[in-house]
Order: structure tokens, then sequence, then C-alpha cells
């Protein structure tokens, strides 16, 4: 299957393309965000019972650009497998476990969602969760409703000077601790990626797991579902809390052992707990449901008319840039990419792949490493997307389903290094150049590109020799030694073979040295002729390039 088209391509990054993008919501989505699609002129297809009907969203999937979600809908590989116009899932809301997203990276789809429209909604409810099973709330108001006035039983404990500890303290965490804080609660926080700085300015403490279980009065979840969060809370983290503890998690079911909770919360070890989400749903049964200090709700942390509605709106906006501008906001599978950076970034990445797929093509040897050198005004951009798009060049000729989404995880899974290097100037008269360097088993090759006021990628250096050369779709790459005689018998087979030169490039690296034949033609090179081009006596290599 042929990938769809990659960020700032043909139909992104400031050109218009030929036909509306179609979006397919297959989950509820508020109509102001169906209207957003239509004011931006897209076309939206709006079926919100589609998400539970695997196999007619699998049928239909083929004929959609975007696909837009909640949680409903199943993203797997037999349903990707059809998407073959696919561009970008939007996951109205935070988590995209219902997205399989390797499988859409391999695709080079972008999948999107909303970190921040139900951030403080989430927060908020794990703050009602902690105060409901600090107070024993949803049993006492169900006691007194039945007639009990069980006063006495019901003996709760405060908040003010407890320690919360937190484990993830990214954009919900923050939130939490600077609600805990307004409640005069000491906040700790777990958090490998919680700079020093950051932890400092929200006003919390940054501590290791064990140093948070053995302190924490309450202990509240906000990270996502990963190999590396999965029962972060285990039996053996449960049993090395502080006698007490209370528990919350209003983020994803699998963060804590069940089970082990269960038997924690049976022994008395663990207080109590709140949960929001559960490690199957919808929850039908699990070994919390019936403990007497155990408080769950049915998945609201995003569950609020302001959440539902911004996430909604939101989702809508960044699909519709994606899918016009090329701008990429909250994709989980690439970097970002701004309305205002598109169409700048756009004849960079077709200078960078181009210059990728030049040197690919030459290199025959397994491929070690790619550096990526910016200088000038280049360096100042977002040159991610163009380190994407060089990586894409070079490997694409020995992986025909690589593209930019899937480029560098594919690269680091076969232990090929990439770097970035940035320069402020790249001296002479250029504004901007890119320099790719692929280091093979055999040899390492090099190759410079720019961008001219014509927005045209140029290559400039080949091996050290300059070079003035616009790419085409058909090229004839010659390395040759600089002596007389070449020039004429090569365009003598050309000539003979009815091949028509529509642009001739040379370079040397001095007099009778080692010369370049950098040639643009208007038909691909048949085997016959290339062999004679090999044949001539200065020639040391020839090799055919399409691009």
């Amino acid at each position: 299957m042929a990938p769809p088209s990659p960020p700032c391509g043909e139909a992104a990054c400031g050109a218009h393309p030929v036909t509306k993008p179609r979006v397919l919501i297959s989950d509820a989505l508020s109509p102001a965000a169906v209207q957003i699609f239509k004011d931006r002129g897209i076309e939206v297809d709006f079926q919100p019972a589609l998400g539970k009907d695997k196999d007619k969203l699998a049928a239909i999937i083929g004929d959609y650009d975007g696909l837009a979600i909640r949680s409903a809908t199943k993203v797997t590989p037999a349903i990707l497998a059809n998407a073959t116009k696919l561009k970008v899932i939007g996951r109205a809301g935070i988590g995209v476990d219902n997205v399989d997203i390797p499988n859409a990276t391999s695709r080079g789809v972008i999948v999107m969602n909303t970190p921040f429209g139900n951030s403080i909604t989430t927060a908020e409810h794990a703050i009602a969760m902690m105060f409901a099973v600090a107070r024993q709330i949803p049993d006492a108001d169900r006691t007194t409703q039945a007639g009990r006035w069980e006063k006495n039983k019901y003996m709760g404990v405060e908040l003010t000077s407890k320690t919360l500890g937190i484990i993830g303290c990214g954009n919900i965490g923050s939130i939490v601790a600077d609600r805990a804080l307004g409640l005069k609660m000491k906040v700790i926080a777990f958090d490998p990626y919680l700079s020093p700085e950051r932890a400092v300015s929200i006003g919390v403490e940054k501590v290791e797991l064990d140093e948070l279980l053995r302190r924490a009065d309450f202990i509240t979840l906000h990270v996502p579902m990963t190999a590396q969060t999965k029962n972060v809370l285990s039996r053996e983290a449960l049993a090395k809390a502080k006698p007490g503890v209370r528990i919350i998690n209003c983020a994803r079911g699998g963060l804590v052992d069940e089970q082990a909770l269960r038997d924690a919360l049976d022994a008395g070890h663990v207080a109590g707990a709140a949960f929001d989400v559960f490690s199957e749903e919808p929850a039908i049964a699990n070994p919390l449901f019936g403990h007497s200090n155990v408080i769950c709700t049915p998945h609201l942390g995003a569950a609020t008319t302001e959440a539902q509605e911004n996430v909604a709106l939101q989702v809508a906006e960044q699909m519709s840039d994606y899918l016009l501008s090329g701008a990429i906001t909250n994709a989980v599978n690439f970097p970002s990419i701004s309305a205002e950076d598109a169409p700048k970034l756009r004849p960079f990445v077709a200078l960078a792949e181009k210059l990728g797929s030049f040197l690919g093509q030459l290199t025959e040897a397994p491929v070690k490493g790619i550096r990526i050198e910016y200088e000038g005004k280049v360096a100042d951009l977002n040159v991610r997307p163009l380190t994407a798009a060089a990586v894409t060049g070079v490997l694409r000729p020995f992986l025909s389903d690589i593209n930019m989404v899937n480029a560098v995880p594919i690269a680091n899974d076969k232990g090929i290094t990439v770097d970035e290097v940035k320069r402020e100037a790249p001296g002479g008269n250029l504004e901007s150049r890119i320099m790719i360097t692929v280091e093979a088993e055999d040899m390492p090759r090099h190759a410079a590109g720019t961008v001219l006021a014509d927005g045209k990628p140029r290559i400039v250096e080949i091996r050290h020799i300059a070079m003035d050369a616009e790419f085409a779709d058909h090229m004839l790459y010659v390395r040759n030694d600089d002596k007389p005689g070449f020039i004429g018998r090569f365009g003598s087979l050309l000539g003979d073979a009815g091949v028509n030169i529509a642009t001739f490039n040379l370079g040397r690296d001095r007099p009778g040295g080692d010369a370049i034949c950098f040639v643009a033609v208007d038909e691909r090179i048949s085997d016959a002729l290339l062999a004679q081009i090999h044949d001539i006596p200065q020639v040391k290599r020839a090799r055919r390039l399409a691009f």
C-alpha cells in the first residue's frame, strides 16, 4: 500500500489540495465541531454510532482522509489496513490507547489527541474523589437517605497538612498539585520527566517512588498507560506504602494491581480507594467492587459539558489545520508544526527528502548512521520534520513502506544513529544550507543543498565538489576522471539513443582530478545505455536516479 502523503507534502505546508479532504466522525461529537469542519471547507460525514460497528467502519474507512473519534471507536490493524487514504486520526480526549499507534505510524498516519481540553475537569474529579474517600461521603449519603443516622460510623480524616503523593506530574498532575496546595496539603511527586526547576515552580517536592510510597497519606495517579507504567502500584509497591494510605486513580486502568489493592484493603493496610478507571471497561465486575472503603465512578474524569465541548472543538481545529495547511498540533507520533512554520518548512522538507534520496540511491552497503547539518536560517526553523524527511529519503531505497512519520523510529529500531547539527552560517552567499552525511559500512557519502528565492531545492555540493543543479524526475549521476573526451563521448551516447538532456551540470575538485556529471534527462535511461556509459574509459561510476 502506498503510504499517505507525508506532512508538508504536495497537499500540505501551504499547498492547496485539489479536492476537499473528507473526514469521518465515528463517535458522538459536538455539533459545533462538525460545523468547524464544514466552515473550513472539509467534507464531513457524521456517523456517531459507527464506532461500535467495526465491520462497517472497516468497509468505508478507505474513502476518508481523516477520522475523528472518542473512546468508543477502536482503530485496530484491520481498520488501518483498509484506510488507504487516511492521513490523520484525531482523538477528542487525552487517552489514545484505543488507537494502534505503531501500526498507524508505520502507515504514515498522524495520530493527534487533545491533552489540554479536559485537564481541569479530570484534575477536579481527582480532587473530588479525594474528598469523597477521605470523608466516606457516598456511603454516608446512602445510609442517611435510607433513614439510618450513623454519625459515629463515618469518622473521616482532614486533608489539611496531609501529604499528597502524585505519580505523574504533567499537565493534569500539576493542576492537582495546585489545587492540593490550596487545600494546605504537602505535595510530593514522582515523575522521571519532572525537572527540579519545574518542581520548584509548581511548589512540589520531587522524590523517587519508594519515598513517595513511604511518606504519602494520599496517592493520586496521573500517567498514561504504557509498558513502563503498567501496575506501577504493584503488590510489592503497595506493601511499601504508608499504612492507612488512600489511593485515587482517575488516569488509566491497569496502573494499579486491582487484586493486590483489594487484598491490601481487606488487610487494613490501605484505608480507602477511589477509582474512576479500571483495567477492563466497561467495568461490569472488578475486584474492588463491593468493598465498603472503595468509591467507584464510570470513567467520569472528562465528563463535564465544558470538557466535552472543548476537546471536540480542539480536535476539529487540529485536524482541519493539518489537512488544509500541514500544521501539526498535539500529535503523539510526529513533531508539531505550527501553521506559521508549515509554508516555510515545505521547500526545505522537499530539499531534505531529495538530498536523502540522492544519497540513499548511491548507497549499497548497510547504513550505520545519518547526520543532518543545518546551517544558516534553516537552523532557526523546526528541523525535526526536515530530519524525518531526510531519513525517509535515505532509507526509501531499502524500505519501500517508509514515510516521514515512521522514518526515525524505524532507523532507531535498526540501530541507525540519526544526528542533527546546527550552525549559524553556511558560508559563501547562501542564506541556508542542509548537508547530509550517510555513514555506510563501506564508506561515508555526503551531499549538500539549499533553497533559493524560487523555492526550488538545489544540490550545491557532492563529495566536496561544488555543484549547482536542480532535481528532476529522471537523472544520471556519473563520477569520472577529469580528462578530455568524456563530455563528447557521453553526449553522443545519449544523442544516439534519442535521450534528451534537460540540464547538464559539471563539477571537479581540481584540473585533471575527480569530476562529477549530474544530468537531468526527459526519460528513464535504459539498462543498455547505462552499460555503454559505464564503458566510457574516464567513467568510474554511473548511476541512474529517480526523484
